[in-house]
This record gives C-alpha cells, structure tokens and sequence, in this order.
C-alpha cells in the first residue's frame, strides 16, 4: 500500500516544514509515504521548504485558488500510484499523529472517504461565525447527500484509490462540499473519525472572509445539487407554480360553470394561464436536465474507466 499525503499551500513557509516533520514516518499496513505539496503561486519560500523537508512539490505558476490547487494534487498523487491519499491543510491546525486513525478505515475496506470531524473531536479555537457557518453549511450537505456527516468544511480527509478516480472536481473555489456530493452520487461509503483542531497563528491564506467564503461555497452547492438532483429540484419549484395556477384556476372554472362568465375574473384567468404555463416551462426543462444528468453520467463512467485503465 502507498500513501500520499497532500497539502495544498499558500505563503506557508512558516509552518509547511513543522506539518511535514509532524507526519508519520511508518503506519501499519502502508509500505511507502509520499508528502506532495501543492504550492498555489506563494510568494515566500514555501516551496523550498517543502523540498528541503523531502517533499514533492507541485507549483502553480499563479495563485489558483483552493479547489483547483486540491484538483491538481489528487491527479498528481494518483498519477504517483497512490492507493490512499490524505488531504491535510499546510497551517498545522490539524494533528497529521492522526494519519493513521484517518487511514485505518480506508485499510480494513470498510470506507472509501474518510472525513476528520471537528465537531465529534476537540477544538482549541474557532471563530464563532465560522462556527457556526460550518455547523449550517454541514447540516444542508447532510440534507441533500443523505450522509450522516457532523463536519463537511474539514480539509483533513483521507481518499481510497477509488474514490480519489471518481472526483471530478468543477468548482473553482472549495472543494470540500463538491467531493461529499460526489462520493454520495456514486455510492460510496463516507465514515468520519473525530480529530483535534489546533488554534491557528495568523489568519487563513487559502480562504479570506467568511462572508465571501460562504457566499462562494454556498453556490458551489447549489450547482452541485442541481448537477446531481436537476429533476426533484424543478419538479419541486415547477410543481408550486403549477399548484398556484390550479388554485387560481379552480375560483375561474367555478364561477365559470355557475354563470357561464369568465368576465370578473379575466385578471385572475391571465394569472392562472400564466403559472399554469410557467409551471409546465420548468417541469420540462426539469426532464431536460434530467436527461443530460443521466448523459454525464455515463461520461463519467467512460472517464473513471480511463483513469483507472480499465
């Protein structure tokens, strides 16, 4: 078994040579440890670093951002002939003496992404806004994966092979939502295992403000959500407008049957028509997106099986 440890960084000089010393250098079950870091266009010496610490490391001519650093790490680390890689954060917030906690389920096949949850474990700090933003951005990933997950921000997260072949990540910005999503569609098994979060020196470099951050991540799982479940989402949003137009429709059609006049009504008959057509509009483009959901699928199936050789 080879384990690849990735860490997306940026400007991480300081502390990216004291998160590779913390990693562990022999874990039962794996035979060889590969530390890749993924520099995202720093401007200090992080990747001299890494290097002097016996890293690999993979530079982004330009700063790329978080998801699409964390893209470019796990094809690299798949590339390496990884057979589970660990993503973990390059600021020390997390424990890597807990590599092999994070690894263990991966090894006994009993889990295919393995989650580091804050939450179910010890935090020495955390801002109470991005607490409880975590805590919101957890809950509605859990509504619509249907994984029991506590914590759905952790960076800290281990991938078997497979999984790591099924990512397709699409977002520019986080992709910590986007993988949970992903692994849910293609039935997965996710598991978390509690883990200690270490207060942070400094602020974050991959991620600036949280208003922006849960801006950017929410719609990240908007689109994920509509990519994965296009038809309950305009069956939902078509079926209301639908409803509201029969409704309407229903106080037309009787005073229509009892009178033979539709005349102090025809506001509410233009209205009616109006949702009852709107309605039909976007249950259509529902069986639309539906049909090319099941259309990339099959594409996905055909790039797996590239991936994987197969």
């Amino acid at each position: 078994m080879k384990l690849v440890i990735t860490i997306p960084a940026y400007n991480e000089e300081e502390t990216i040579g004291k998160v590779i010393d913390e990693i562990p250098k022999k874990i039962k079950g794996i035979k060889k440890i590969r530390v890749l870091v993924i520099d995202d266009g720093s401007s200090d010496s992080t990747a001299s670093v890494a290097k002097k610490k016996g890293a690999t490391v993979l530079r982004n001519k330009k700063n790329l951002g978080l998801a699409t650093t964390f893209k470019r790490g796990l094809e690299k680390a798949l590339d390496m002939g990884a057979d589970i890689i660990v993503n973990t954060d390059a600021d020390l917030q997390y424990n890597q003496q807990q590599i092999p906690a994070l690894v263990a389920p991966v090894l006994a096949g009993e889990a295919d992404l393995v989650l580091g949850s804050r939450f179910r474990g010890s935090i020495e700090y955390m801002p109470l806004q991005k607490k409880w933003g975590n805590r919101l951005s957890s809950w509605i990933v859990r509504r619509v994966s249907g994984l029991p997950i506590s914590d759905a921000q952790t960076g800290f997260r281990a991938f078997s092979r497979e999984a790591a072949l099924r990512m397709n990540i699409q977002s520019t910005y986080t992709y910590t939502q986007e993988t949970i999503l992903q692994a849910a569609a293609a039935n997965l098994v996710v598991k978390e295992i509690p883990i200690e979060f270490r207060k942070r020196e400094g602020s974050s470099r991959l991620i600036s403000g949280i208003l922006n951050y849960a801006a950017r991540a929410g719609a990240t799982l908007v689109i994920g959500y509509l990519n994965h479940k296009p038809l309950r989402v305009f069956l939902g949003v078509g079926g209301l407008f639908f409803l509201a137009g029969f409704i309407l429709g229903m106080k037309v059609l009787l005073h229509f049957i009892a009178t033979g006049l539709v005349s102090p009504f025809i506001p509410t008959a233009i209205l009616t028509a109006i949702l009852l057509i709107f309605g039909f509009q976007i249950i259509m483009i529902g069986l639309l997106a539906e049909m090319i959901k099941n259309k990339r699928s099959i594409e996905e199936e055909i790039l797996y099986r590239m991936k994987a050789g197969k």
